[in-house]
């Protein structure tokens, strides 16, 4: 059959098989479409030809969510934390590359990211970590959008699931002292002790050097956290909050339990010889490197696991530092300047329930305060001592 035009734009006809194609020039390129019948490449044509109007250009008509997604990773890399960085790589080429990285940007729509996260809870992947995902593609694609690369943010319509809260899992004052007693004389040893002790974020006690401590005053200065990086380059970051440079005072157990890995750490370092590398650090492989985290995290639930402890995360240490202070009445300022919360409000949202209650001494103080008291009048009209009455 002859080619006829559609709408004076393009070039609509009918192949041999009854199937039809348009075919629409942008930037000297040519681009079609093939559909079931003459209307529905008409309805292409004319989304093609708005989307035109509104600046799409030939590139964005053929790149893969994959290939611009690199792209943006490429040119974010310099301006987030290493480790946000590499979350993201991962989100990318865990989840959202395999189910969506072969499609054409300009087709990705809101019900095509429902869907995609539909299927991931299908799979069971953690809320959390899709509300990640939703964070991540939500960013790229307004990047897309400030590009002309797409018209609209096809996240903007797509609904993450809400993350339910997680529990917050401690140990408590039995556990901790079963767990330093499985990890005495080991390299866990110091890490763990200062982690209960101090509360400290698993980063901020990898980062610290001992310049930051101060043997006689018994006070550790936070100053840096390790960047999370799974690459052999050594860099730290300012702490998570403003309030994350902070000054932690010691005990005097914490002090000796530090003083003794100060000696075994010498000791490391001479029989290391030229292959010890200094950076200055508290906590260090047995060459001077940093500690990687991935070990640390292995090494823990083996512990926990001789220990006949329940596994918990690293981080659930700080939670258990917290429990601890709050469970021994000490204030809520203190706890949260101990821990580095921006503010105090955070510490009470994040433990409150952790307060022990004080509901009975409430209550008996509150009676013994509105309860009425009779005072009787002297016959000389002086007031007498009130009638004190005790309970039987």
């Amino acid at each position: 059959m002859a080619r006829r035009r559609g709408n004076s734009e393009g070039c609509i006809y009918q192949r041999k098989d009854g199937n039809w194609r348009v075919q629409l020039r942008l930037q000297g390129q040519r681009l079609s479409f093939s559909g079931k019948s003459r209307r529905e490449c008409q309805e292409w044509l004319k989304k093609t030809i708005s989307l035109i109007d509104n600046g799409l250009n030939y590139v964005s008509t053929t790149i893969t969510v994959s290939e611009y997604l690199n792209n943006w990773l490429a040119i974010t890399k310099t301006s987030v934390r290493a480790s946000t960085w590499s979350h993201y790589d991962q989100l990318c080429r865990t989840y959202i590359f395999p189910h969506l990285g072969k499609s054409k940007l300009k087709d990705l729509r809101p019900d095509t990211i429902q869907l995609f996260y539909s299927r991931l809870l299908k799979k069971d992947v953690g809320e959390y970590t899709i509300n990640k995902i939703h964070i991540l593609l939500h960013s790229a694609l307004e990047q897309a959008v400030k590009t002309g690369l797409v018209n609209r943010n096809a996240a903007d319509a797509a609904i993450p699931p809400r993350p339910h809260p997680r529990e917050i899992q401690f140990l408590d004052e039995s556990q901790v002292s079963q767990m330093l007693l499985a990890a005495r004389g080991s390299r866990m040893e110091t890490i763990l002790h200062l982690a209960v002790a101090t509360g400290m974020r698993q980063m901020e006690i990898l980062g610290l050097k001992w310049t930051d401590l101060d043997w006689v005053k018994q006070i550790l200065r936070i100053e840096r956290q390790l960047e999370h990086s799974d690459s052999e380059t050594v860099r730290f970051t300012p702490p998570k909050t403003k309030l994350g440079k902070r000054t932690i005072s010691l005990g005097d157990q914490t002090i000796e339990v530090l003083q003794r890995w100060n000696d075994k750490q010498n000791e490391e370092r001479k029989a290391a010889g030229e292959n010890w590398k200094e950076y200055g650090l508290i906590f260090t492989s047995r060459v001077g490197t940093p500690v990687y985290y991935r070990n640390l995290l292995r090494d823990f639930k083996l512990l926990l696991q001789k220990a006949g402890l329940p596994e918990i995360r690293f981080h659930d240490l700080r939670h258990t530092a917290a429990s601890l202070m709050l469970n021994h009445d000490i204030p809520v300022i203190v706890v949260s300047r101990r821990l580095g919360h921006a503010k105090a409000s955070i510490t009470l949202d994040v433990y409150g329930h952790l307060i022990p209650s004080m509901q009975t001494e409430v209550a008996q103080k509150i009676d013994d305060l509105i309860t009425p008291v009779a005072i009787s009048m002297a016959p000389n009209g002086t007031e007498m001592a009130p009638e004190i009455h005790q309970k039987e």
